[in-house]
């Protein structure tokens, strides 16, 4: 099936995602809980499409993508590899830093005369 016809943009007017300048920014969000946005955006990128929104990037963030990735001869490989990858590997865990530190034992407590140096010398 052609990943057209999944897109969220299928019933879009296009004038809303051709636009220019700050106006791309506010067509991205068209894009954002789009379910083919990676071929969306693989389409755009192997066949250097120029103009529009496509797969949540502007234009000029697809022009800095290719010239950052010159090496690159096919996005869909590429984006549809990275994407097997993500989905193999489990989740990061950002909470698990924090989890660590308070799951460590407390310090044994100590005793008042311990602690205090006149104890230690009367």
């Amino acid at each position: 099936m052609d990943w057209r016809h999944s897109a969220r943009c299928r019933d879009e007017d296009p004038e809303t995602l051709f636009v220019q300048g700050a106006l791309q920014r506010d067509a991205r969000e068209v894009c954002k809980a789009c379910p083919v946005r990676t071929e969306c955006l693989a389409h755009a990128l192997d066949n250097r499409v120029r103009f529009g929104v496509w797969g949540g990037m502007t234009e000029r963030e697809r022009r800095a993508l290719l010239k950052r990735r010159p090496d690159v001869i096919s996005w869909a490989a590429l984006l549809e590899s990275a994407r097997r990858a993500a989905l193999a590997s489990p989740p990061a865990n950002p909470s698990a830093p924090a989890a660590r530190r308070t799951a460590r034992p407390a310090r044994p407590a100590t005793g008042a005369a311990e602690a205090s140096p006149d104890a230690a010398a009367g």
